[in-house]
């Protein structure tokens, strides 16, 4: 399973505001699927399911870390995720995310605070002329408010880096099957 970084997707709802975001990365990974189309519901259940243990664990430290300066841990962390019903409905906190945006193929969540906001884009992308294969893109902007977002994000960004694409193959593996 082959993923790799790419360019920000012009069909993502987040592209228009590419240009006030201080920082963003893409990873692009292939999905074969027989043509199966793949709803933004399901993609929210692979998502909030495929997070690596170890990337569970450096969260719950980030989030006892983070407390003492008064940022935002996701009050709904440690509540197990529903495995049945997963709606995302515009508005609704799932964990440390609350959706910001959702379509046909496309999931926008984040959150906003005082040091910074981030959005992740989960969207798949139906590859023209492809009937077998097609794409998973996960998105991350993040804007900072203050030079406490700049200094936070700066050892988060490399962690960042290897999740992701750690989430997105076992995200795909569930896709696929």
């Amino acid at each position: 399973m082959n993923i790799k970084k790419t360019e920000f997707p012009d069909d993502s709802i987040l592209y228009a505001e590419k240009k006030y975001f201080d920082y963003t990365d893409n990873f692009t990974g292939d999905i074969v699927n027989g043509g199966k189309n793949i709803s933004a519901r399901e993609i929210g259940r692979a998502f909030f399911t495929s997070s690596p243990q170890w990337g569970k664990k450096m969260f719950a430290f980030r989030n006892s870390l983070v407390k003492i300066f008064g940022l935002k841990t996701g009050t709904g962390a440690k509540e197990p995720l529903p495995t049945d019903d997963f709606p995302l409905e515009v508005g609704e906190q799932v964990g440390i995310f609350k959706i910001f945006d959702k379509t046909e193929n496309e999931i926008i969540m984040g959150e906003n605070d005082k040091h910074l906001d981030f959005r992740v884009s989960l969207l798949y992308h139906k590859t023209q002329n492809a009937v077998e294969r097609n794409a998973l893109i996960i998105s991350t902007t993040v804007k900072y408010h203050n030079w406490m977002g700049k200094l936070y994000f700066l050892p988060v960004r490399p962690f960042h880096q290897l999740i992701v694409p750690a989430m997105m193959k076992k995200m795909i593996e569930k896709l696929e099957s």
